[in-house]
């Protein structure tokens, strides 16, 4: 019996398990979206497809498998980019399948007509353009196999009038598609070379980021052999910093405790599976980099002793030519330092919080994380949510958090709930909103309520631009438009016909948040916080204000950090004892 393309590609999706597309209906889609009807598979029914896109990725991100969103010619394809960025950076393993004008007009300035390979290239590892029905089938199985393979999202150009044309063969989309990660060891001579370079250092620090992932055993016994403290960047944060005697805190804009100071006094830095961005915070000299993306070695410093490899089977490689250290005052010292500094801060945000309007975002976020499941998918906004997630939102090898860390971009947090819940309607699924980012996608709160998904949405209401306001006084200027009149999403919730609550008294934070979390059903919680949290603290310099030095920088971000404290105290406790 023959089939139109579109019918072949639905037919494709689902034998590579694809669950649901997320996309918006109509025009040069329509042909596809009847395939849809037709199949198992489930319409995501979004607002914008940038929230497509964003969902697609959390779904891929929380599942490994791979997701799929979709979107109608011309401004349905430049809705998609920001979401497809966000994806393709993150190495989310998403197939986008972009509609186009039809084929006959493409180059006549035709009616919504853009350019769809140009102006997706940045944003995928593979983007092509279906030509014909047969050519489709070829290129439809090379787009799966590309972002299968860890290649970030890819593209398929779509014109509607082709996805009508009827198919031949199979041959190509039927080919098993390779799903296996495969193990990457080090050159011999680098891994060498890294092996020395640790031998005669006398102090060592390991700072990883996301990369240690499927290595935290390994990370860990080299820490225990060569006596190293373990700092992390955010994406390394969910992997490492639980239950590691070693951790001395988190590096970066966002950073605490002793990491930047171990990391700077080291004899040898280490940086393990991390693209850490920022520059400034990581020492010239003596720097080791362990990735299994050659491409990244040397992007954010000077880096002597590089090796291209799974940080897994690098240290497993190395580790029996490492010789054990003995002395652990290098270590010692940091981790005293990492409680020190901890302790210097925490009082400054638990003293009477619970007292304090506008309310303190950090004592909700803390209360947020006692309360949540113990495997718990958090989302997370860009701006200043970033900071209560990396401080307060507590790993336990089960938890996952997924944010615009490599992007940066706003309105995320909400639009990767909705596909991480859909991947799952079983799990916890938490949001840190800012207000700022649920006002810019706004319309996505009538997607959660259509599907009934059961996210749990926690709003930090400071009716401010929080993190604009902080980047424009520690820079010396004085804040402009970053602040703007109350707005009450509790009642925005209720005209949708979503479950709501409003904290504006912080005594009734621990109740409504207990609450909200056992509401089985979607669910927003308005919590009204104080926009000046974390703005300036009481003891920063004119100096600090000229620029994002680190003196600055650490300064400013050096509050509040949760139940930290708490492992930082126990690991000074099991310091040996002379």
């Amino acid at each position: 019996m023959s089939k139109t393309y579109a019918e072949q590609l639905v037919e494709t999706l689902e034998r590579q398990g694809v669950k649901r597309i997320f996309g918006l209906v109509g025009d040069s889609l329509n042909p596809i979206v009847d395939a849809v009807r037709q199949s198992n598979i489930e319409w995501v029914h979004v607002r914008n497809e940038e929230a497509a896109a964003f969902a697609a990725g959390a779904e891929s991100l929380v599942t490994g498998e791979l997701a799929v969103c979709a979107a109608s010619c011309g401004p349905g394809n430049t809705h998609l980019v920001q979401g497809l960025y966000d994806s393709h950076r993150n190495g989310a393993k998403v197939l986008a399948l972009a509609s186009h004008i039809p084929s006959r007009q493409i180059g006549s300035k035709y009616f919504q007509e853009t350019h769809p390979e140009a102006l997706f290239a940045e944003c995928s590892g593979y983007c092509e353009m279906v030509n014909s029905a047969e050519q489709g089938g070829v290129i439809l199985h090379h787009a799966i196999q590309s972002t299968m393979s860890g290649h970030g999202v890819s593209v398929l150009v779509l014109p509607g009038d082709i996805t009508t044309h009827e198919v031949e063969n199979d041959d190509y989309v039927t080919s098993t598609i390779s799903r296996g990660r495969p193990v990457v060891y080090p050159d011999a001579a680098e891994a060498a070379a890294l092996a020395d370079a640790i031998n005669a250092a006398k102090t060592v620090t390991l700072f990883c980021g996301a990369g240690v992932k499927d290595a935290r055993e390994q990370v860990l016994a080299l820490a225990e052999k060569i006596k190293a403290p373990v700092g992390h960047a955010l994406g390394g944060k969910m992997y490492i910093q639980y239950d590691n005697p070693f951790d001395v805190g988190m590096s970066g804009l966002l950073g605490y405790g002793a990491c930047h100071d171990a990391s700077n006094d080291a004899d040898l830095l280490i940086l393990l599976g991390t693209d850490f961005p920022y520059n400034d915070f990581l020492p010239k000299n003596n720097v080791a980099q362990v990735d299994i993306d050659g491409r990244a070695i040397g992007r954010r410093t000077t880096v002597k002793y590089p090796v291209v490899g799974d940080v897994a089977a690098t240290i497993e490689t190395i580790l029996p030519h490492v010789e054990e250290k003995t002395d652990r005052k290098f270590l010692d010292k940091q981790l005293r330092n990492h409680e020190r500094l901890l302790s210097h801060v925490i009082e400054a945000y638990t003293h009477n919080v619970e007292k304090m309007k506008p309310i303190h975002p950090e004592y909700v976020a803390d209360l947020i994380d006692q309360y949540a499941a113990d495997d718990a998918v958090f989302t997370v906004d860009t701006g200043m949510c970033n900071v209560w997630a990396a401080r307060y939102i507590t790993p336990n090898g089960k938890r996952e958090q997924i944010g615009s860390f490599r992007h940066g971009t706003m309105a995320n947090a909400l639009s990767q709930a909705i596909g991480a819940q859909a991947a799952d309607r079983g799990r916890q699924v938490i949001t840190f909103n800012g207000d700022g980012g649920m006002s810019m996608l706004l319309g996505e709160l009538i997607t959660v309520k259509q599907h009934n998904l059961p996210v749990k949405m926690f709003v930090f209401n400071n009716s401010s631009l929080g993190m604009v306001k902080l980047e424009m006084l520690v820079q010396g200027l004085p804040e402009h438009e970053t602040d703007h009149d109350q707005v009450n999403y509790a009642e925005i919730a209720e005209a949708i016909g979503i479950k709501h609550f409003r904290i504006e008294d912080p005594k009734d934070a621990s109740r409504i948040i207990q609450e909200a979390l056992a509401y089985d059903g979607p669910v927003l919680v308005d919590m009204v916080t104080d926009p000046n949290a974390l703005s300036i603290p009481a003891n920063i310099t004119w100096e600090m204000l000229m620029g994002f030095s680190k003196a600055a920088t650490r300064t400013v971000f050096g509050g509040g950090v949760g139940q930290m404290i708490n492992m930082a105290r126990s690991n000074l406790r099991n310091i040996p004892r002379p």
